[in-house]
């Protein structure tokens, strides 16, 4: 695949790195130093704008604050520029403590999210673009685990999305990473995945590992 990230940060880094194996990747955003920076460190096949980066990529990873995203849509070229694309959603619009809302450490959506989802918002302002929500539960850190596994389990990787084709790439991505994917349903279903993620944040600001996550448990079914 040809994968395209708008932003540079941790969560960027974290999957950029797991993909430049076997994905071509470009590394895009506003300060090209810390894009050309991230692109080197990763190996990627180049670096450059917002708009460079929806050009290149097939795939687009939204990997900016839940806050910025309007911005770099406009960015990128606008919403034409995402037409035909299939674009991830990794973020979570949650306040932390210490932050512009905080209310006593409580952990909220914002209110222009308050009906729907940040993939739903994202889906309205490029709607002939392909949203997936995947990779928002965990903090990078876990991403960079080969593979993640806990108690001797992979990790399970839920996602959503309305497009078969544009969900069944981002499988492919997940089991990339060595995680097991697992699709909970249409687009909607991104608001119960931004408000699990929000228990992890929870959990990661009260001083728990930077590894803690949240995972889907079967039971093994042995044979006779």
């Amino acid at each position: 695949m040809k994968i395209g990230f708008i932003g540079y940060g941790n969560m960027a880094k974290a999957l950029s790195k797991r993909w430049a194996t076997s994905h071509e990747i470009f590394i895009g955003g506003r300060n090209a130093e810390s894009a050309a920076e991230l692109a080197q460190q990763i190996q990627a096949s180049g670096s450059g704008s917002i708009s460079e980066a929806v050009e290149f990529g097939d795939v687009i990873v939204f990997a900016t604050p839940a806050n910025a995203v309007a911005d770099a849509i406009q960015s990128g070229g606008g919403a034409e520029a995402f037409s035909g694309k299939v674009v991830i959603d990794i973020n979570n619009p949650v306040n932390v403590p210490g932050g512009p809302h905080d209310n006593e450490g409580e952990y909220y959506l914002p209110t222009i999210f308050n009906e729907g989802s940040l993939a739903e918002h994202i889906a309205a302002l490029i709607p002939d673009a392909q949203i997936v929500k995947a990779f928002n539960m965990c903090q990078a850190s876990v991403w960079e685990m080969e593979p993640p596994e806990f108690d001797g389990r992979k990790l399970v990787a839920l996602y959503c999305g309305d497009q078969s084709e544009a969900k069944t790439q981002v499988a492919e991505l997940i089991d990339n990473l060595g995680c097991d994917p697992v699709d909970v349903g249409e687009l909607k279903y991104a608001r119960l995945l931004e408000a699990s993620a929000c228990i992890v944040i929870k959990f990661l600001f009260s001083g728990r590992d930077m590894r803690t996550v949240l995972n889907l448990i079967q039971p093994e079914v042995k044979s006779i």
